[in-house]
């Protein structure tokens, strides 16, 4: 049970107050998963993750701040994906009939995820680390 709650327990924010640079690319770090989705709306629109990842795997050795919100963000949209592909793994078994439940719950998850990033990004911007609520910390 352990291990369950590692993963839902969000970790410390880093000490210390990031500079205009390190927070700028913080805010970057959120927002680029709006962009990845953009970017790759023409295959379904599963790059959300892509642009925090790319972020954290650049900045995570020189900037503790970046890496920590690029963290997070890589954490909750990959929450955020796994939420869709059950969704769609339901539709289908159901046959389509399931769309009636799952296709307003998709619109309700968008919603809410567009907000929390938006919040997300602004925090950052203002030197505050954000946790999301309800998300998986897979990546530590």
């Amino acid at each position: 049970m352990s291990d369950f709650n590692d993963v839902l327990t969000p970790p410390p924010a880093p000490a210390g107050t990031p500079g205009a640079e390190e927070r700028q690319w913080a805010m970057f770090a959120h927002l680029s998963a709006l962009a990845g989705g953009l970017v790759t709306s023409a295959i379904g629109g599963w790059g959300f993750f892509l642009g925090p990842l790319i972020i954290w795997l650049v900045k995570k050795d020189t900037m503790p701040f970046v890496a920590d919100q690029a963290k997070e963000a890589l954490n909750f949209n990959i929450t955020v994906s796994a939420i869709f592909v059950v969704l769609l793994i339901l539709t289908v078994l159901s046959l389509g009939i399931g769309a009636l439940l799952t296709v307003p719950v998709m619109l309700i998850v968008g919603l809410g995820a567009l907000v929390l990033i938006i919040i997300a990004a602004v925090k950052a911007n203002n030197g505050e680390a954000y946790r999301y609520p309800f998300t998986l910390r897979l990546v530590k």
